[in-house]
């Protein structure tokens, strides 16, 4: 079995190396292709943001479905953030076999709006602008979005490492959902004829606090085909690449193994 890794903004796909080499000694086939438009590195990412600028949901979704259509086989995607949305739309057009969403981004119809979540969407928020071009954060927004629940020593290690500029289009697109009849960020959360899904929320998260992902989770509740919640209640939103990912990793592998979605 096949497994597309996906990232979410401001974090480079080698974030997800630890993840690869798990998997892969488990018997999975993986991937972690970037979004189009990211380096094959860090720092080529970082010296050409004009690469990614004016990206959007609709584009990032269909590039990883055509991954998958390429792979000539089912697969198992697991998306962190905007990565998670990207999971989930995967999941119910049936490019994927069964998806992980890890502290995803809403989809539309989520309406829990935690402060938190306005901060650290406010660096891209606050200028239109931004919604045709590529946004980096700073140290110290890395900090307060990602590096909250781990030592300020690892928080900066992991901003020098991995952080990336990444287009604003996508938080554009979901801060506006709820107010537009037609969205990129909408899922059917009611199918029924959809594989199996796992939410996961990190309990310290700032940029997708796990009120966000109780709320999607309810949605899928409501009706459609169930989906699983797993709550890692001291973890922030760095937690798939932080010195606790293994943690996270062994719970996703666990949940596929009870969904008879093995290697």
């Amino acid at each position: 079995m096949s497994v597309v890794l996906i990232h979410g903004l401001w974090i480079h796909s080698v974030s997800w190396d630890p993840w690869q080499q798990l998997f892969d000694e488990r018997g999975y086939r993986t991937l972690a292709p970037g979004w189009p438009g990211d380096g094959e590195t860090v720092a080529t990412t970082r010296a050409h943001p004009e690469r990614v600028a004016g990206v959007g949901v609709a584009a990032v979704t269909d590039f990883y479905a055509q991954v998958i259509e390429d792979l000539g086989e089912p697969a198992v995607v697991i998306g962190h953030s905007f990565g998670g949305l990207i999971a989930q739309k995967l999941l119910d057009r049936g490019s994927a076999a069964a998806a992980v969403a890890i502290s995803p981004a809403p989809v539309k119809g989520v309406r829990t709006v935690p402060l938190s979540l306005l901060r650290s969407s406010f660096p891209v928020l606050r200028r239109p602008a931004n919604r045709t071009r590529a946004v980096a954060l700073t140290q110290a927004q890395f900090a307060y979005s990602f590096g909250n629940a781990i030592p300020a020593e690892e928080s900066a290690e992991l901003f020098r490492d991995l952080t990336i500029p990444s287009p604003g289009r996508p938080l554009f697109e979901a801060s506006t959902a709820n107010f537009r009849r037609g969205t990129t960020t909408a899922v059917d959360t009611r199918r029924r004829d959809r594989g199996p899904l796992l939410l996961v929320a990190a309990g310290r998260d700032h940029t997708v606090p796990s009120a966000v992902v109780r709320a999607t989770h309810r949605l899928y509740a409501r009706g459609g085909a169930p989906a699983d919640l797993r709550v890692h209640a001291d973890r922030g939103h760095s937690a798939v690449f932080d010195h606790g990912w293994h943690t996270v990793a062994d719970d996703v592998l666990a949940w596929l193994a009870a969904q008879e979605v093995t290697s």
